[in-house]
């Protein structure tokens, strides 16, 4: 499958016509399609010395494939009226095979070289393609955040391949290090708690997503930041036992972090910062059903981060569906939408109830297991996870209705339909939400 991607890369960088733009996107859902015939085998399959897939890896990526295509589909602008139009497909599809690579590699130094240089397309996503100044400090924010804490993360690995000799992530788990204490341990995962990012550590994640395009919204938040769920759930596979050690600490941050995060989502204007800081909120719920180190926690942690992909992917596009009508992110400058395009009020009111969990959403399954598994460690938590749920669905339904009613502003430049562009982006996030709604196996 990866040999398949590499060709893409070169070819579609020539081709100036609609037809070849639309040829690629077709070819990257087949093969996010094809991907998930890999899902069969519980133990997984070795492709090489170097990478594999499992079913940790196979549904994050096929979820990386699909918002690869949803991306440049998204990108209308760029695509069909910019004269780098080549430079950013080579940016989007370098980006797609160093995603690929990082979730099917099986040793865990070529993961750590996959992970950090997924930065590189990243930041030039922001800053090449960024609406506003600030674009700068925001790639400067990801790159020193992500890159500082995964040194320690670096250091810890290392030294793991000094004591064991392996490298890869099947090591035997009932090898016991020497070397090992409670801070070598967080330090060995502080670099994915920021990836992801938890509470604390968060303060890029904004910055990245306002100036970011919707194209690079889009990957931030549906696969970006799952890499940090990854890492830690291969690392909290391996060693449970020394997990236990920080599982306390980290959990009681996370869940206290989801709280504050949805109270900061009630006083958010700018809609796009919402958006974001609602991705911290869920993050913490899946950084402390990870961290239990329970069956069920890893079932709902990975279930969580295909659902959220597909969900937080859908919202950036609608939020930039919204920039395009009143050349604002401003929530206050935006309402009255069901006004004057009820097919827009409708999208938003799906994905919003599907942000939130209502059921039958599969963001529903993946939170009842996560607190399930939470609720198997402390009885004490149920107080932060009750706040945060119902927080979850008070800011979503502030976003929607601030959206949606009252009075529309007399200066937004109204169209009476959204463009077919737009129709098919968000239809092709909800078909696999519902396909997951129907058959939950395929990611848990």
């Amino acid at each position: 499958m990866l040999m398949m991607m590499l060709p893409l890369i070169f070819i579609f960088t020539t081709f100036k016509y609609m037809k070849y733009w639309s040829s690629l996107i077709f070819n990257l859902m087949i093969i996010s399609c094809l991907s998930l015939f890999y899902y069969s085998s519980s133990s997984g399959y070795m492709l090489s010395k170097w990478s594999m897939m499992d079913k940790i890896s196979v549904p994050l990526i096929t979820l990386t494939l699909w918002i690869t295509a949803m991306m440049i589909l998204a990108s209308f602008k760029i695509n069909f009226f910019s004269n780098n139009k080549s430079s950013f497909i080579f940016n989007t599809m370098l980006l797609n095979l160093i995603l690929l690579l990082c979730f099917s590699s099986s040793n865990m130094l070529m993961f750590y070289i996959w992970f950090e240089a997924s930065l590189i397309p990243t930041a030039l996503l922001i800053i090449k393609w960024g609406y506003q100044p600030e674009r700068l400090q925001a790639s400067l924010y990801l790159i020193l955040y992500t890159v500082l804490a995964s040194l320690p993360m670096l250091v810890c690995l290392l030294m793991i391949m000094y004591y064991s000799n392996n490298m890869n992530f099947s090591l035997s788990n009932n090898f016991l290090y020497p070397f090992y204490n409670k801070i070598m341990w967080f330090l060995c995962i502080i670099g994915f708690l920021v990836k992801l990012p938890m509470y604390i550590t968060h303060l890029w994640l904004p910055k990245a997503h306002v100036e970011a395009p919707v194209a690079g919204s889009m990957i931030l938040a549906a696969v970006l930041l799952k890499l940090g769920g990854y890492g830690l759930l291969r690392l909290v596979n391996m060693f449970p036992w020394l997990n236990k050690s920080v599982s306390s600490m980290v959990m009681s941050i996370s869940l206290v972090g989801a709280v504050i995060t949805s109270l900061i989502c009630l006083r958010q204007s700018d809609l796009k910062s919402l958006i974001a800081y609602s991705s911290v909120g869920h993050m913490g719920l899946l950084i402390a059903g990870t961290m239990s180190s329970s069956k069920w926690g890893m079932s709902g942690a990975l279930a969580m981060m295909v659902a959220h992909g597909f969900s937080s992917s859908a919202l950036f596009i609608l939020a930039n569906i919204n920039y395009d009508l009143i050349n604002s992110r401003s929530i206050y400058l935006s309402k009255g939408t069901i006004m004057f395009m009820p097919i827009l009020s409708l999208w938003w009111f799906l994905f919003t109830i599907i942000n939130m969990a209502a059921p039958p959403s599969i963001n529903l399954l993946s939170e009842i297991l996560l607190l399930t598994s939470i609720l198997s460690l402390s009885n004490y938590s149920m107080i932060l996870l009750g706040m945060t749920s119902f927080l979850t669905a008070g800011y979503s339904l502030y976003m929607y209705t601030a959206i949606n009613h009252a009075n529309s502003n007399s200066y937004i430049s109204i169209y009476p339909f959204i463009i077919l562009k737009d129709k098919t982006l968000l239809f092709l996030h909800l078909i696999p939400i519902i396909l997951i709604i129907m058959k939950p196996e395929l990611i848990i």
